[in-house]
């Protein structure tokens, strides 16, 4: 089941490099590995983050309203923090986050700008974190309840 499970987690993170450009923000693929190599080494020493929270609730917004959100986090590991790579689920959500290392014991933060316009009813919307941690990927969500802007 383990390896059925890595194999799984690898031909993701492997679906995931080929379909993003990791240097177009100046961070290269080969400053960000994962601890789960095929032969089970890292060129570059994994770190840890913690997030204060992976979940935002924004309560009710009219259609058409930007909602935003800072979702902080702890570099919690011996070695640098890098993000090499923040993906919203659709174009109506858009992260930024830091482009440099974030040292041991350092906080950052991912803003998140949820654009409601043409978005009416239930929202959850998440945002994928790609760093270099075991696991390499990382789950933020923003939820709430766009209501439909009257027609005029």
């Amino acid at each position: 089941m383990r390896t059925i499970i890595s194999f799984l987690f690898g031909a993701s993170l492997l679906a995931l490099a080929v379909s993003c450009d990791t240097k177009k923000d100046g961070i290269s693929a080969d400053m960000v590995t994962n601890s789960a190599s095929a032969d089970g080494k890292s060129d570059v020493p994994v770190s840890e983050i913690k997030f204060d929270k992976d979940t935002f609730n924004f309560g009710e917004v009219l259609e058409g309203e930007k909602v935003s959100h800072s979702f902080t986090f702890t570099n919690t590991g011996d070695n640098d923090l890098v993000i090499s790579n923040a993906r919203g689920s659709c174009g109506c959500t858009v992260p930024e986050w830091p482009k440099e290392p974030i040292a041991p014991g350092k906080s950052g933060k991912i803003d998140v700008v949820f654009n409601s316009e043409g978005k009416p009813g239930n929202a959850i919307k998440s945002v994928t974190v790609s760093t270099n941690t075991e696991p390499a990927t990382h789950q933020l969500f923003i939820t709430g309840f766009v209501k439909k802007a009257e027609e005029k």
